[in-house]
């Protein structure tokens, strides 16, 4: 198992030494594969390169797109980062890197994962947080939960390197689960069936769909099993399309139906 297979993303990062902070922290980890999302900073800057000390090749073959699911792409894994835990769609959806990391080393014989890192000024979206398959924080002390974006950078990558060291080697190889990007069209295949049945109609959908999606996500389903989604995702359709289903609207409540009177 490769630790080098986890790749490290900045979104629209801001300051340049972060940057070369960031590329230090994985040269002194072991990972090597850094993306950034959209950056304000520029690696090419004299400060990144000051604080790049051991990382600056790191920091000089980093890639630059423009938006996360391109930087996501080939990923069967993908951890955000966030120092904010409450709202719906991060409860039960989060965890502190030593229980949130051994998924991903699951995944590293076979596959590239990603964390991901936001901002420093507000971090990730909760809609970026969403598109990934599970959420760490640091847990910090109360009132002073966020942490520089290069610190955050550091201290999670110092729990991944421990629980690498402490399995390496050990764990069984897994069936190839399927990439962020195949995955991604997946559910959309499924938003659209699912819309189509009437099931997601309303203001919840986004929310009904978003704890689909978590429990999908959470098996870290192979290409095989996405298939099967694709194929129930189809079938719905075709349903929907060939013998229609009436909006939930139309449908009449259990009150508004007479009853048998028996004569």
């Amino acid at each position: 198992m490769s630790i080098e297979r986890c790749r490290v993303v900045l979104v629209r990062p801001q300051y340049a030494g972060n940057l070369g902070s960031a590329a230090r922290a994985m040269a002194n980890f072991g990972l090597r594969d850094l993306v950034l999302v959209d950056p304000t900073a520029n690696k090419q800057s004299m400060d990144a390169a000051m604080m790049a000390t051991h990382g600056l090749d790191i920091l000089q073959a980093a890639r630059v797109v423009g938006t996360l699911a391109e930087a996501l792409a080939d990923c069967a894994f993908v951890l955000s980062t966030s120092g904010e835990i409450g709202g719906l769609k991060r409860k039960g959806y989060w965890g502190p890197p030593d229980e949130k990391l051994p998924a991903l080393l699951d995944v590293l014989p076979v596959a590239p994962a990603a964390i991901v890192f936001g901002p420093e000024p507000h971090g990730l979206t909760v809609d970026e947080i969403t598109l990934c398959h599970g959420m760490m924080f640091v847990p910090t002390a109360i009132g002073h939960e966020s942490l520089n974006l290069a610190q955050a950078v550091a201290v999670v990558l110092y729990e991944l390197r421990k629980l690498w060291l402490a399995c390496a080697g050990l764990a069984p190889v897994p069936e190839v689960p399927a990439t962020f990007e195949s995955q991604e069209r997946m559910f959309r295949h499924l938003t659209e069936a699912l819309t189509a049945q009437r099931f997601l109609w309303d203001f919840r959908a986004g929310g009904i769909f978003h704890v689909l999606r978590t429990v999908i996500a959470r098996g870290r389903p192979t290409q095989k099993e996405i298939k099967v989604f694709h194929g129930l995702a189809t079938q719905l359709l075709y349903i929907a399309k060939t013998y229609g289903v009436p909006h939930p609207t139309d449908v009449p409540k259990t009150s508004d139906i007479e009853e048998p009177t028996g004569e």
